[in-house]
This record gives structure tokens, C-alpha cells and sequence, in this order.
């Protein structure tokens, strides 16, 4: 979708004619789980999907298969840099022609209305605005290189509890001015190929229904309004019904090959159900989507007669080490400095003779949120990597966990792990897997090393019954915790007696809300001797039949042996800590907590990450605590680190990235795209639950850092905020004397309004770059509006002891609500303040401006200073 509308697609038309109903339809469902269907009549190859949006996943065909890891949406929101975006749209690209696909379904425009949902590591911004700005460029990075974006989830699917029955409950105002504003802007701006509609639905109050069958914002708003000419295109499995979905504006069913559309479509359009010309719209769109991914040829062509990528893209046969660069870059610019009460960076490393390195996520670093955007990654650097790689090989580096944090002890280990053999009963290692027909014959077996068989789908077509056998050995005297984590309908045998079973026959709910991936856990204790102990297990599972999905099995044995308490692990590492020069703790989140498919049920880190922090920092005043964390946590002693920084979900150059921070080789730049609360009972949206199935965004318009300006509440630290490494003064704010208009342009949503010149000088002692934002201030005298909102924002550079100049546009919708009795977008007339400075807290700067119709002039005298707290 652009502003300009699409040329006359007469021969597409054309082409559509020739075909009859049935074929027509059939290519609105997908042929498998990640492809669209060919049609050589029309010139059609198939077109291939991919999840993202922390890289490129790929379509599953080779089990083997690896690919780059970027950092996670948030962390590319706490740059608030528009070109850094873009050059990681086109890495994805890149990426995505390397695996042969055609659409990446990212970005994701969906906000952080609540700091508790389970995706929202997956997304920019609590922002409209900021979330806009940086999907927007992330579109134009892949579609640039002949990448297809999906942007999804359309729309107000903001938490995971009971996504695929839940409705969002929203006026049309809060609707218009902050959840389909970064959709629209992403629209009017970069013109995505597709968007995807949510599993979710949407009652604005006009209309309450699914999104697959929502006529108002699917065909009245997203295609009318906005002249989106793309597919719509379903979330995987989100559609439940036939003649709803077709009129409501779905034009594509994902996954195939099977679904509510086929032969019942076919006969709902012969019963005049569905408009024969709604069928022919779906095929024109997914036409256009074909000719821009360089899909679509002559009538008659086939696979092999097309290029495998569009003509001029020229992409690298594996990984390039620029793109490791960029990974690193990416994650080491949206590291936010949230505290550097002693200047304490950057580390001098020749200055150091010792490195204590600590915490559950210092061992296990959270690179990448669970759910469909996990990727698996070519390399991952740890934190202790990095830090070896970036220290002197002199300094002396101890890593030390203190203490678990997880709820789920780890999957057992392979060693640990033998077939059942002859004699002693003690095999070669690995787990066997027998696959049995109905009528209980093995099919075949096979053998696997590992003890976690996650959606396992490696089995024929006739296979009902996959059972496992291993021989597990456990040697440390104590009581040993064994974990079983099946779904569906399983038995789970110990030397021979049942100690677990479930018959769950729910079908694709277990991919919906991710039970294939993080299964219910139930297990057992066993005591061990002096001597080790042999336990003979054996899982017998049944195949699970998930539509488009395919069938698979998920098993895993999870294992705890006797050791240390944490508090015995937390004294250990406070004493290293006390012994070395410097003391790094990385404390987090991991999968259990930030995943798609459920919500968080509280903002606390995992016992005893806070008493490990508090210990460590009692012991070596030289502290920095380093969070791995997508969203927010509660940081109770916030205020005692002398270092602070958040360094998000990185990905797999996590280790180099943080060496870079550490040592003054990349600054870390970052901004907090969310506000981190100090305590839960602030949360504006303290949890996702439906009632009545029901999400009631009873805020309205004021979401995240909104809702806390109206409250006057303080947070731990506000949206916006992050130190790099120097300091910054705000000379002056100005704009252009002669009037401005502020009138809706036909691309509205990032048009018109004014340009503002931030100038500011570097004060510090180092190189910087800066994010220069303003915050809008509108009038309070009518309608209910934010106290303030952000409108603007720029990054610059600059030296040490130089000035800068910033030019932030602010868009006239920026100045605008929506006038629910005229559907339409309206400017208040009245004074208007815009606040320049460095967080939504700390505005520096203020200059007012009056606004009449359609026009926008300067009120008052010069810019004057203006601090808020």
C-alpha cells in the first residue's frame, strides 16, 4: 500500500478470468504449512512464508538448518535509530533469500500496553509513535530488497491469555489515536505487501467480531480507508469459519492445506453468500503480493523457469562477517545505561587484574524469546566468551552462577542417557524411539542423543504411537527430582511401574498456546546410594493430529541432581565478587517467562536473583549489574548499583556486544522504548486477563508513559531514558516563523505538521550520539488528551566539546484526536507546548505554538528552559 494508488492491473485481471471458482479458491489456503499454492496459468510460483521477527526462521525443511539471531524487537526499539532499523530489514532480507523466502511475517506493531505480556519482547515500543518510526523502517529494509513484510498482528492483539477467543474491548477513539496508529503509519509510510489479521478479535463498539471476519477494520478501514491493496493474510490457524471470514476481508487461510475455505467456499459463492467479486479481489491481491516478491511470470511458467530470486539481488551463499558486525552493533547500541552514578564506564581492561562474572543469566544468557519468533542460531557467544575475547589474556576471569533461576530443572543430560541393550541392561547411548502402527506393529526406530524430543514429527504417515526407551544413570548420592513433560495422550513408565499418564485431545490448542514447546511438567524424586542407579524409562505417546500443522510428539525428561542451595551458591559468588577488581552480575528472565502463548503473572525476577544482587553489591562497591531481560522486572535495588544497564534479548553476538559496552568500543546508546515501573502496584495495566472473554483497554488513550504522566506517578525510570557514556546540554529549540499547515494530508498519519531545530552541545568527555525528543503538551481545557505525548525524535552525533543540530518532525497528526461523532480526524484549536530533551522526565526545553483549523503559528516568546519529574 502507498499513497499513490497501484497501476491498472488490467492483464492481472486478465489472467484471474480465465481461471474457474474452484481454482480460484484454491489458492486461498495455503498448499502446506509455510507455502502458497502455484498456478501455472496464471504465472504463479509459489510464494514462501517465514516466521521472524528475530531473524528468519525458514521453513522447517531442513531440520538442521541454522540462521542469524538478531536482538529482539525491544532492543531495536531502545535504539530509536530509523536507519539502524533499516539496515536490519535488509540483514533480514538478505537472510530470507538465502533460505528461499519470499515474506517475512514481521515486523510486529502490536504495544507494550502491560509490561506482563508474554510477547512483549517481541514488539518496539509502549509507543504509537516510536513503534511506527522504526517498523515503518524495517519495511522499507526488507521490501527495498525484494522481501515481502507481514505486518501483523492486526489489530489490539496485545497479550496472550486466551488469544484465540478473546475480544479487545476499545472505544473508537482510543482505537484510531494509539493502536491502529502504528499500523497506519507503517501503511502511509513504507506500504507493507501483507498484513496479517490477529487471532484475537475487536469490539470497537460499532462491531464485536474475530479479525479474520471484522468488515469494519478489515474492508471498511485497512482496504477502504487506507487503499491497502495487499493480502489479508490469517494468523496461522486463526480462522474458524467459511462465508464470515470471506466477506469479512480475509483473502488467505494459513497454514494449508486444509482449513474452512476449499470446497466450502466454493459452494458458499454458489449460494451467493459470497460475492463472486470478493473472490477475484483476494486473487488480484495475492497477485501483487507474487510480482513484488518476483513470483509471479509468464502465463505457463513454471518453477524452473523463474529465478530463485528477483533479478540484481546479489546475497552472500552463507552469513557474512558485516552481518555478525551489524547483529552486534544492534545489540550493543540498545543497551540502555540506566545508572553510572561513579562514571564507572567505560573499563579500562589493562587496568584490570580480575573479572568476577555472576548470575543464572551470566552462565545461561537469555539470547531469544520462546515461540514463533525463536530462530535457531548459526553461533552464540556467551558472556563469558566475550568478555575472554575482549580481556588482556593476563586478567583473571571467574564465572560463577549463584544460584538457579528457573522453576524447570534443565532437560537431562545426553551422557546421563543409554539404549536399553543385553546383559547388564546397559546400552550405547541415546534414547530409541519406536514408531507403531494402530494395530501395534513397529513401523521403524530410530535413536536420538537427547532427552528433550520437542514437537518431534520425524515418523511415517502411518505411524499412531511413537515410544521411547532409554536407560537413565544416576551417580551423585542424594535425592535426584526427574521431570516428565508430555502432551496429549502419553504413559510414562519407571522400571516397569506407571508414574504418569494424560489423555489431552485438544489438536492444535497444543501449538496455539505453545503447550508443544513448554508442556505441563509432573515428576518424581529417587534416591541414589552410594552405588549409581539404572532406571529403566519408557514413554509411550500418541501422535498428535494438528491440522495444518501436521502430527507431532513432544516429550521431555528433565533432571535435578543433589548440590548446593542457592544461598550456599549466592555466598560463594559474593566472595568472588569481594576478591576481584571488578564484578559483573547478569541477572534475567529466560523461556519460562517471556514466551508467545502466555502471559507473565507478576514483574519479580526468580528467587534469589534480588538477595544474589544485593550480596554482590555488599561485597565489591565496583558493581555492574547487567539485565537480560526483554521486558520489564522490578529492580528493588535499583538505586544501590553503581552500573546499571539493560541489555534486552541480544541474540547470538550477545558476549561480544557487552564487551564492546564494557570496554568503550560501541556506546551504548540506548533509550528505554517502555517505562520500567519501581513498584507493581503502578503497573497502569497490571495484568492480561479476559473476563467474560473480554480485554477491556478501559485507559483509553493513555498507554504506558501516559498513564504514568496522568497519574503523576514516579517509575523507576521513565520512557525514554538511558545515559550513554557523556553528557548533553539543550541550547535552544526553534522552528520556521511562517505558518504551518496542520491539515490531514492523503498520507496523514506521518505528514505535514512542523519541523523543529534542537540544537545541543556534547559536554562530556567522550564522542556521543544523542536522542533528541519532544513531547507534545495539548491544550486541557476540552476533550480528555494525554498530559503528554511523544511527537517527535532524532538521533545525532556528536564529538566531545561540539554542538548538533537536531531536526525532529513532528507530524500533524501529533496535534489531532478523533472526533468520534465525525469520523474524522480533527485539530483542537487552542496553545500547544512541544518539550525537547532527553526522556519523557527530563525535557530541557519548551517553545508553544497556537493552532487555528488547519494552521500552525508560533505563540509566546523564544524556546524557554523546562524540567519535569
Amino acid at each position: 500500500m502507498s499513497c499513490v494508488p497501484w497501476p491498472v492491473d488490467a492483464e492481472l485481471r486478465r489472467r484471474i478470468a480465465a481461471l474457474d471458482l474452484p481454482s480460484k479458491v484454491r489458492l486461498l489456503t495455503g498448499e502446506t504449512v509455510w507455502r502458497l499454492p502455484a498456478e501455472p496459468r496464471l504465472g504463479l510460483l509459489p510464494v514462501t512464508t517465514s516466521d521472524g521477527p528475530q531473524g528468519v526462521r525458514g521453513t522447517g525443511d531442513d531440520p538442521a538448518a541454522t540462521g542469524l539471531l538478531a536482538p529482539a524487537p525491544s532492543a531495536l526499539g531502545a535504539t530509536w535509530d530509523k536507519a539502524l532499523a533499516e539496515r536490519l530489514g535488509a540483514l533480514f532480507a538478505g537472510e530470507a533469500r538465502r533460505k528461499g523466502v519470499d515474506v517475512l511475517l514481521a515486523p510486529e506493531v502490536n504495544l507494550q500496553r502491560t509490561p506482563v505480556a508474554g510477547r512483549h519482547f517481541e514488539y518496539f515500543s509502549e509507543d504509537p509513535l516510536l513503534t511506527g518510526v522504526l517498523a515503518a523502517a524495517v519495511v522499507r529494509g526488507l521490501q527495498d530488497r525484494g522481501v515481502g513484510a507481514c505486518l501483523k498482528h492486526f489489530v489490539a492483539n496485545d497479550s496472550e491469555t486466551d488469544r484465540t477467543r478473546y475480544r479487545s474491548r476499545l472505544d473508537e477513539r482510543t482505537l484510531r489515536e494509539v493502536y491502529l496508529a502504528p499500523f497506519e503509519q507503517v501503511l502511509a509510510e513504507a506500504g507493507p505487501w501483507s498484513v496479517m489479521a490477529a487471532y484475537s478479535g475487536v469490539d470497537d463498539g460499532v462491531e464485536s467480531a474475530p479479525m479474520t471476519e471484522h468488515i469494519r477494520l478489515l474492508r471498511e478501514v485497512l482496504k477502504g480507508e487506507w487503499g491497502f491493496d495487499g493480502p489479508v493474510i490469517s494468523d496461522w490457524a486463526a480462522t474458524n469459519s467459511t462465508a464470515a471470514s470471506a466477506v469479512g476481508g480475509l483473502d488467505l487461510v494459513m497454514p494449508g492445506p486444509d482449513g474452512p475455505w476449499g470446497e466450502a467456499l466454493v459452494s458458499a459463492v454458489r449460494a451467493g453468500q459470497v460475492p463472486q467479486e470478493l473472490i477475484d479481489d483476494k486473487v488480484l491481491r495475492l497477485l501483487r503480493l507474487a510480482r513484488n516478491t518476483g513470483r509471479l511470470g509468464e502465463q505457463g511458467a513454471r518453477a524452473d523457469d523463474m529465478p530463485a530470486q528477483p533479478s540484481g539481488s546479489r546475497v552472500p551463499a552463507s552469513a557474512a562477517p558485516e552481518e555478525f558486525a551489524l547483529l552486534r552493533e544492534v545489540a550493543a547500541r540498545g543497551t540502555v545505561v540506566l545508572r553510572d552514578a561513579p562514571q564507572l564506564l567505560p573499563l579500562a581492561a589493562d587496568g584490570i587484574g580480575s573479572v568476577a562474572l555472576i548470575g543464572p543469566n551470566a552462565v545461561a544468557p537469555y539470547l531469544q524469546g520462546g515461540g514463533s519468533a525463536f530462530v535457531p542460531a548459526v553461533r552464540t557467544v556467551s558472556f563469558e566468551e566475550g568478555l575472554r575475547a575482549a580481556l588482556p589474556p593476563e586478567v583473571r576471569l571467574t564465572v560463577h552462577r549463584g544460584g538457579a533461576s528457573r522453576r524447570r530443572p534443565p532437560i537431562v543430560a545426553d551422557t546421563m542417557l543409554a539404549l536399553p541393550g543385553e546383559g547388564d541392561g546397559f546400552g550405547t547411548p541415546g534414547v530409541r524411539a519406536d514408531h507403531v502402527g494402530a494395530d501395534g506393529t513397529i513401523l521403524r526406530s530410530t535413536v536420538r542423543a537427547s532427552g528433550d524430543w520437542t514437537s518431534y514429527e520425524d515418523f511415517c504417515a502411518a505411524t499412531r504411537r511413537v515410544v521411547l526407551h532409554t536407560v537413565l544413570t544416576l551417580s551423585e548420592p542424594g535425592v535426584h527430582r526427574l521431570e516428565f513433560g508430555c502432551t496429549g495422550r502419553f504413559t510414562v513408565t519407571v522400571d516397569g511401574e506407571e508414574v504418569l499418564s494424560g489423555n489431552d485431545d485438544r489438536g492444535v490448542d497444543h501449538i496455539l498456546d505453545s503447550t508443544h514447546h513448554h508442556p505441563p511438567l509432573r515428576g518424581i524424586d529417587v534416591e541414589v546410594g552410594p552405588e549409581p542407579r539404572r532406571l529403566s524409562v519408557r514413554v509411550d505417546l500418541g501422535v498428535i493430529e494438528v491440522g495444518g500443522y501436521g502430527r507431532f510428539v513432544t516429550a521431555q525428561l528433565r533432571h535435578a541432581a543433589p548440590g548446593p542451595t542457592p544461598y550456599e551458591e549466592i555466598a560463594e559468588a559474593a566472595a568472588a565478587a569481594q576478591a576481584a577488581d571488578v564484578a559483573v552480575v547478569v541477572v534475567g528472565t529466560n523461556e519460562e517467562f517471556e514466551s508467545e502463548g502466555w502471559d507473565r503473572t507478576g514483574l519479580d525476577l526468580s528467587a534469589p536473583q534480588d538477595e544474589l544482587v544485593r550480596k554482590v553489591l555488599a561485597a565489591n562497591p565496583r558493581t555492574i549489574v547487567v539485565v537480560n531481560a526483554g521486558a520489564p522486572v522490578l529492580l528493588p535495588w535499583a538505586q544501590e548499583a553503581p552500573v546499571l544497564l539493560w541489555a534486552w534479548l541480544p541474540g547470538q553476538e550477545a558476549g561480544h556486544a557487552l564487551a564492546d559496552v564494557l570496554f568503550g568500543r560501541t556506546e551504548p546508546s540506548g533509550r528505554l522504548p517502555w517505562t520500567l515501573p519501581a513498584r507493581a502496584e503502578d503497573v497502569p495495566v497490571p495484568h492480561a486477563l479476559p473476563r467474560d472473554g473480554i480485554v477491556a483497554y478501559d485507559e483509553g488513550v493513555h498507554v504506558g508513559h501516559r498513564s504514568w504522566d496522568r497519574r503523576g506517578l514516579d517509575p523507576a525510570f521513565p520512557f525514554g531514558h538511558g545515559l550513554g557514556w557523556t553528557q548533553w546540554d539543550y541550547e535552544s529549540v526553534t522552528f520556521p516563523e511562517s505558518s504551518v499547515s496542520a491539515a490531514a494530508l492523503t498520507c496523514p498519519a506521518g505528514g505535514d505538521g512542523l519541523q523543529l531545530t534542537v540544537e545541543v552541545t556534547n559536554t562530556g568527555p567522550r564522542e556521543g550520539q544523542e536522542v533528541v525528543q519532544v513531547y507534545l503538551e495539548p491544550p486541557q481545557d476540552g476533550l480528555e488528551r494525554p498530559v503528554r505525548l511523544l511527537a517527535g525524535f532524532a538521533t545525532v552525533r556528536a564529538a566531545a566539546g561540539a554542538r548538533a543540530t537536531a531536526q525532529v518532525h513532528v507530524p500533524a497528526r501529533a496535534f489531532q484526536i478523533w472526533d468520534t461523532a465525525r469520523h474524522a480526524w480533527h485539530t483542537p484549536p487552542g496553545r500547544y507546548r512541544l518539550h525537547a530533551g532527553r526522556s519523557s522526565r527530563d525535557l530541557r526545553l519548551t517553545v508553544e505554538v497556537s493552532a487555528d483549523g488547519d494552521r500552525l503559528t508560533p505563540a509566546g516568546g523564544p524556546a524557554t528552559p523546562r524540567q519535569f519529574s
